[in-house]
């Protein structure tokens, strides 16, 4: 049996998606640039809003295009305290054809008591706190596709409430605020990518859409490749188009190491 391919394309999102046939894509997990003046090697961050918010559209038209009619699109976006509104502002573009099914926090870092589990990068603002979490917004045709919850469930804190609720495993759903600390900058081998999202958020997110015998997952915005590389892992086909030669290189070396 062969293993399942992950394929790295080099070029615009655009028109490299216009050459895969409709519905033929079961998930899409991806990172767009937040037009906050990310330095890339090639894509300019810093689009006027209006003309940013118009191209998000025609890339997310085209992926409801190839995207099959029971298929998943997780959408993470962050944001800046100068463009709060921004998350919504491009869940808004989606919304003429897209119903937005869960709406999930990625919390890169929450703090309980006394004690502080994952990283953030602090702000130094008498007005502002520090952000420490992303918006994962998990978009279907229908808003009515069944998920795997319990393939990334965690198990009962009492276990009492197994019987008494009547589950058949000590396992439950996690829940739409997910902790997944990120590898600070010191810790990571990025070549020059400035927005690494974790493996683990692309895992989860394959896993709770589910994995069926031909599943195929894309990223139009593969960047340093994380979303095929967790593809490897759980072996699921994969395609990831980038406009930029140097992360297209680099996301190679990634799934060939992984």
């Amino acid at each position: 049996m062969t293993k399942p391919q992950q394929k790295v394309i080099h070029g615009d999102c655009i028109k490299r998606m216009l050459e895969l046939g409709p519905e033929t894509i079961d998930i899409a997990i991806t990172s767009p640039p937040y037009n906050i003046g990310i330095k890339y090697n090639q894509y300019a961050d810093n689009l006027d809003q209006d003309s940013y918010l118009r191209w998000i559209e025609s890339v997310f038209n085209e992926l409801y295009r190839i995207l099959s009619p029971n298929a998943s699109l997780f959408l993470n976006v962050g944001f800046t305290n100068a463009l709060p509104w921004l998350p919504m502002d491009i869940a808004n573009v989606l919304r003429n054809k897209w119903r937005l099914q869960n709406s999930i926090i990625w919390a890169k870092s929450i703090s309980i008591q006394d004690r502080t589990f994952g990283h953030f990068k602090p702000i130094n603002s008498n007005r502002f706190l520090n952000q420490n979490y992303e918006h994962l917004f998990h978009f279907t045709k229908s808003g009515r596709v069944a998920v795997d919850r319990l393939a990334i469930g965690v198990p009962f804190s009492d276990k009492t409430n197994i019987k008494r609720f009547g589950h058949k495993t000590d396992k439950r759903c996690n829940g739409n605020v997910w902790l997944i600390p990120y590898e600070t900058i010191q810790n990571q081998d990025s070549r020059g990518h400035p927005c690494i999202f974790p493996e683990e958020l692309a895992r989860r997110c394959i896993l709770l859409h589910g994995i069926g015998p031909n599943t195929i997952v894309i990223d139009p915005f593969l960047g340093s490749g994380t979303t095929l590389v967790a593809c490897k892992k759980l072996g699921v086909a994969g395609i990831g188009i980038d406009i930029d030669k140097t992360y297209c290189k680099f996301a190679e070396d990634r799934i060939t190491n992984s």
